[in-house]
């Protein structure tokens, strides 16, 4: 079962203008069946490689451009999986694009800390850069109809939207586990500075029971055992590897107004319940309102990558505890969103929040309209 990306059109009108195309994203989000797909009507002249494999490593990491033109021969489009494992990556890809002009670089790699220091310097002005995340609500609804997808909503609040786990329904739970532990580890323990795996372990669950609470680094340091500036390094490779996001606090022209304040979410709802070993249904549930709060902000994160969508994205909150589930930033403009799994509530709005941005449009997002928020363009 083939379920089309939403990229896959915007990659596709970026083929050979010149520029090496790069494609970031968390393992098993589907980044290898796009790249089939992207290249079907390329097949007789395609050479896929891997990073994986030693030889091509050793190929790739030491290579003259009349060395490269020889093994590429008549392929037009040369597919480099798994990239950041290639010593030097950024160079060899900079020498394909510049020195072998009628060959289409296309590169994946799972692990972005890696992949973007090794490209970010020599392929400035040299590469489109896509974001490939577990399937999307749109991506769903069109794959079946807007219908059916709000049909599955519970499902998805707990088993997520990883490609492998949507097609094998009754198998969630077991793919959940092993996707979790090689998902979450695999990257991150290839690198020298990890060297303790039970103590990320740890840093992982610690953000898990927290999901949808303010974190504070040294809450969790005290909780795991570690100092300050440990947790943080772990956090921040979590990540870089696609596992967590950061929510900042936003602040502008209220006093009270909290302004280093963070929240963490799961890029996926299933590998969050994996963690923490929950794969009950929401009506059991007590943190039901905290997936509802991952799934929406994650899902909106993959509309806006998806569509090429530029906004800055916050959560506030008042010394005093008001607070504001959601908000965004664009062209000079402020959103702001409640999120209640209760479709009973009533939107209320902080009275200090509307003083200090009497501009802002706000909006209530329940189980009735949240399409309003994953969908907007069915709206206008």
């Amino acid at each position: 079962m083939i379920i089309k990306r939403e990229l896959e059109e915007a990659i596709r009108q970026r083929l050979f203008k010149g520029k090496a195309i790069i494609i970031y994203g968390p393992r098993q989000s589907g980044k290898t069946t796009l790249v089939e797909q992207l290249t079907r009507d390329y097949s007789g002249t395609t050479l896929f490689l891997s990073g994986d494999d030693s030889d091509v490593r050793d190929l790739l990491s030491k290579a003259a451009s009349t060395r490269l033109q020889a093994f590429f021969g008549p392929k037009r489009l040369v597919v480099i999986d798994e990239a950041q494992r290639i010593p030097g990556i950024g160079l060899t890809m900079k020498l394909i694009t510049d020195q072998i002009k009628d060959v289409q670089l296309i590169a994946t790699g799972s692990s972005a800390f890696e992949l973007a220091d090794k490209t970010s310097e020599p392929l400035t002005g040299r590469k489109y850069e896509f974001h490939l995340y577990p399937l999307s609500f749109g991506e769903m609804a069109a794959e079946s109809n807007l219908l059916e997808e709000r049909r599955l909503l519970k499902h998805r609040l707990v088993f997520g939207m990883y490609p492998e786990i949507v097609t094998h329904p009754g198998e969630e739970q077991e793919l959940l586990r092993l996707l979790a532990g090689s998902y979450l580890y695999k990257d991150l323990l290839m690198l020298e500075d990890i060297k303790k795996p039970a103590l990320l372990e740890k840093i992982i669950r610690a953000l898990a029971l927290q999901l949808g609470s303010e974190v504070s680094y040294s809450e969790i340091s005290q909780l795991v055992g570690a100092d300050n500036k440990t947790v943080e390094k772990y956090i921040d490779l979590l990540e870089k590897a696609y596992v967590v996001f950061v929510l900042p606090a936003f602040s502008g022209n209220e006093r009270n107004e909290i302004r280093k304040g963070r929240k963490i979410y799961f890029y996926d709802n299933g590998i969050r319940n994996a963690v923490v070993n929950n794969f009950s249904q929401v009506e059991s549930r007590a943190d039901t309102g905290a997936l509802w709060e991952n799934y929406l902000i994650t899902e909106r994160l993959k509309y806006l990558s998806n569509h090429s969508k530029f906004s800055r994205r916050y959560f506030w909150r008042t010394r005093t505890q008001q607070e504001i589930d959601y908000l965004e930033e664009a062209d000079g403009r402020l959103r702001a969103w409640e999120f209640k799994w209760n479709t009973s509530n009533k939107l209320r709005i902080p009275k200090s929040f509307s003083a200090a941005y009497p501009e802002a449009k706000m909006s209530l997002i329940t189980p009735d309209n949240y399409d309003e928020l994953l969908l907007p363009e069915m709206q206008s």
